[in-house]
């Protein structure tokens, strides 16, 4: 059983070495360095994780945790159909833009070859459950509004695709800066608006 104080040092560790692996990567960190930042002793470090694998799968775990808050939260208390899109919509865009996700994204990319579980961590937590809450979205439509989407797997992820375009992988490159607040809204209701006309919604 876990103790809140053994809690307490876990998230600790997780903690210092969340800054550690997104500031400097996976490789160039070692648990030494980790239990510094934590701050914590090598034996405490290695009381809860084996390793840095178990330790960078904890931090990604935690942090898509806390990512995906906002999506988990998510309810359609509104029968406009344009008004829960943007919902959905606007929840998704502050999840891919955040700082710490495009960090996230960045860092699986650099240690999925060696990593691979990492990847599937990420795209389960993520994506795949972003994806799964718009399905049973557009499903709730199809049934109470009379609406027809043959393909609802594909409609959802056409959705997505459009609000992530080419700026999402500019910000990953680092060529541009994440959108502001503004910017933000002006694509959710592009993005929206086109969606809806090409499902006649």
């Amino acid at each position: 059983m876990t103790t809140g104080f053994s809690h307490s040092k876990q998230q600790c560790i997780i903690k210092g070495a969340t800054a550690m692996f997104l500031k400097h990567g996976f490789n160039a960190v070692s648990m030494d360095k980790i239990a510094q930042a934590a701050p914590v002793s090598k034996a405490t470090l290695y009381k809860y994780f084996a390793g840095k694998n178990d330790l960078l799968a904890a931090v990604i775990g935690e942090l898509c945790t806390s990512l995906l808050q906002t999506m988990d939260e998510l309810s359609m208390d509104s029968a406009s159909v344009e008004h829960n899109l943007k919902k959905i919509a606007a929840a998704f865009v502050d999840l891919i833009f955040a700082e710490e996700s495009l960090a996230i994204y960045r860092l699986v990319i650099a240690e999925c070859y060696a990593f691979p579980e990492l990847g599937r961590l990420v795209y389960e937590s993520g994506p795949k459950n972003a994806l799964m809450q718009l399905e049973r979205y557009l499903e709730h439509i199809n049934t109470h509004q009379h609406i027809t989407i043959p393909d609802v797997a594909f409609a959802a992820d056409a959705f997505f695709s459009l609000l992530k375009n080419d700026l999402h992988f500019q910000c990953l490159l680092g060529i541009k800066a994440p959108p502001s607040a503004e910017e933000k809204t002006l694509l959710i209701t592009q993005a929206v608006n086109l969606y809806r006309q090409g499902l006649a919604l």
